[in-house]
């Protein structure tokens, strides 16, 4: 079927926007909790009739409790040369998440125990969590890690944990049938274009034509700018399975 001249059909743009939205997200720092949640949760409700809701620390979810919230500011490692070998703003898997504050001068020896790499994928970042035992750490390819050298070492990791809310979205759409179907994604870990990301632009998408569909009133999404002579790619970079927890 030919095309006609600088018009896309629908399925194209759908796409496009989708990934659009996932290009703009992809670098956001999420986990169970915290601002990055919000902006991500937030900016899905520019596209489908979402509602944020906020469940607080301590409070009872089937077979666990919501858990204190994590605030991140700042968190890199610098070398004995000031280079900063990881670094949260850098990527956001750079950091153990839930990682507890440090602040510290320490010798490769002692600094070792807290880098997490894959030494079976040595180009690769893992992806580490430490959600339930207060713990703190940094994840970089194992390449980087063999490559330190030996000295004094500079960390700072300022986070906060402490009673506040996790967030999650939803949308309920009345349907012609009384059963209810139920469609779920998260959007809790970092970097992770297949496993989370993807899960969360479809779903958003699908509830924004299905909104359409009985007649609600959506905004057009905002789209980021790209060049038109790039081509823009959403790359995994951590490990997919399994995600290793502290």
């Amino acid at each position: 079927m030919s095309k006609r001249p600088g018009i896309a059909p629908p399925g194209d743009a759908v796409g496009a926007e989708i990934h659009g939205l996932m290009t703009e997200l992809f670098p956001v720092l999420r986990s169970l909790t915290g601002d990055g949640v919000r902006e991500t949760l937030r900016r899905c409700a520019e596209w489908a009739p979402f509602e944020l809701v906020e469940v607080p620390s301590g409070a009872a979810a089937l077979d666990w409790t919501i858990p204190d919230e994590w605030t991140v500011r700042e968190a890199w490692v610098a070398g004995p040369d000031g280079t900063r070998i990881a670094d949260v703003a850098q990527s956001s898997l750079a950091l153990v998440s839930y990682s507890t504050p440090v602040r510290a001068l320490m010798s490769l020896a002692e600094l070792r125990p807290h880098l997490h790499s894959l030494p079976d994928r040595p180009t690769l970042t893992p992806y580490v969590t430490s959600y339930w035992e207060p713990a703190w750490g940094f994840c970089l390819p194992h390449e980087r890690l063999e490559a330190l050298p030996e000295g004094e070492y500079e960390v700072m990791i300022d986070t906060t944990l402490a009673p506040g809310h996790l967030t999650y979205a939803e949308a309920v759409l009345p349907g012609e049938i009384d059963d209810e179907i139920l469609i779920t994604s998260w959007c809790c870990h970092p970097a992770l274009a297949n496993d989370n990301l993807s899960g969360v632009a479809v779903l958003t998408a699908l509830a924004r034509h299905l909104a359409r569909r009985l007649g609600a009133v959506v905004a057009t999404p905002r789209l980021p700018r790209m060049r038109t002579d790039q081509t823009s790619a959403l790359i995994d970079v951590g490990a997919a399975d399994p995600f290793p927890v502290l």
